[in-house]
């Protein structure tokens, strides 16, 4: 496959011409309207070969000349040729009305009839006039990786990455960076763009999560960024405070002691509400057919971790995790996380009246 080759797409509707490429694995494909589109090459089929030198295009939007024909063996041309002036590509075609910031996280699965077992690909949707610098993170503990970052034009969709299911309970917080301009022209100021999105990837195991989209051929997972020029900001209730306040049992907010020893770091009251998880994969997800036991594993873990790290900063608090008897692999996984990634908090078997041999309370310390 080269510049200048003419492609289709494989996944979904649409090809068009080579105009370039992007690192080893993502072709660049001009369709009819002129709009440039990253596609994985595996993801594309030559259908039509152009043996001509095309003018290729930098990061700077300008077009490099075609390379010269060699001259005949044993020829010389008489006349020196002149360098070709540089040529400007034309500027991204803008949608009147649409200089209002929206932007959009979508996560489209390879193959929607097989949801619990296909690959999925990571898109941002720049629906504006606005180009975008953009950096897409998702977090570990404190820290955050980067997983794609770059500039993407007015009215397109970018590309970010393929992962599977193993990587999902990495994905539970991520994060989108963006920088709003136009180029070659006055235009609005928009503020820069930070905005922390906690996925829930149980919806990634669901087939009627995925719907039908003016951005995607396939039924994809919405995530708004930029609403309106307005950045998401997502609301996180806990689910204990919730029932406490729901039965009318919520106790009143916990004011600071002059005594140092009730400020913050200290012990809290033993008599805290304790949390219970249940870890039993049928309480976690409606359906598991194509999961193997690794997989559902890798989920239970993943809640486990993502309860301790909400509870982290709750001294004192104790949580239950129900984990059941069976052959033990879920209650030593759960053991060596503690002793691993949460070395100040101290477990125990839980109520055996209560939780029989299948559950382990954690205690959460500094």
């Amino acid at each position: 496959m080269k510049i200048g080759d003419k492609v289709r797409f494989l996944s979904e509707k649409g090809g068009g011409i080579v105009s370039g490429f992007q690192g080893k694995d993502i072709v660049l494909v001009e369709d009819e309207d002129g709009f440039e589109i990253p596609m994985q090459i595996r993801e594309c089929v030559v259908i039509d070969t152009n043996d001509y030198n095309i003018a290729k295009v930098n990061t700077l939007g300008l077009k490099k000349p075609a390379d010269k024909e060699p001259a005949d063996r044993g020829v010389k041309p008489s006349v020196a040729e002149a360098p070709q002036a540089r040529q400007f590509v034309a500027p991204p075609t803008e949608i009147k009305g649409n200089d209002t910031l929206n932007v959009k996280l979508a996560y489209v699965p390879q193959d929607i009839k097989a949801v619990t077992t296909t690959l999925f690909d990571a898109y941002l949707v720049n629906d504006s006039n606005y180009f975008l610098y953009y950096i897409y993170m998702v977090a570990e503990g404190k820290s955050w990786t980067v997983r794609a970052h770059g500039l993407m034009e007015p009215n397109t969709k970018m590309y970010l990455e393929e992962f599977g299911k193993e990587f999902l309970n990495n994905m539970e917080r991520v994060a989108v960076q963006l920088i709003p301009f136009k180029e070659g022209k006055s235009f609005l100021m928009k503020q820069a763009v930070s905005v922390e999105l906690r996925i829930d990837t149980v919806k990634f195991y669901k087939l009627h999560t995925f719907r039908d989209s003016d951005f995607f051929e396939e039924p994809a997972l919405l995530y708004d960024v930029v609403r309106d020029d307005i950045p998401v900001r997502q609301v996180f209730v806990d689910s204990v405070q919730l029932k406490d306040a729901l039965l009318g049992k919520k106790e009143g907010k916990e004011r600071l002691s002059s005594n140092p020893s009730t400020r913050e770091g200290s012990k809290m009251s033993s008599d805290k509400k304790i949390i219970e998880v249940d870890l039993h994969i049928h309480e976690l997800l409606d359906n598991t057919s194509g999961m193997t036991n690794g997989e559902m594993l890798e989920y239970q873990l993943g809640v486990f971790r993502r309860t301790m790290e909400e509870n982290r900063r709750r001294v004192g608090q104790k949580i239950v995790f129900i984990h059941g008897k069976g052959e033990g692999v879920l209650r030593r996984a759960i053991e060596t996380e503690l002793k691993t990634k949460y070395k100040s908090c101290t477990f125990q078997d839980a109520s055996f009246r209560e939780y029989g041999f299948g559950a382990t309370m954690v205690t959460i310390r500094i």
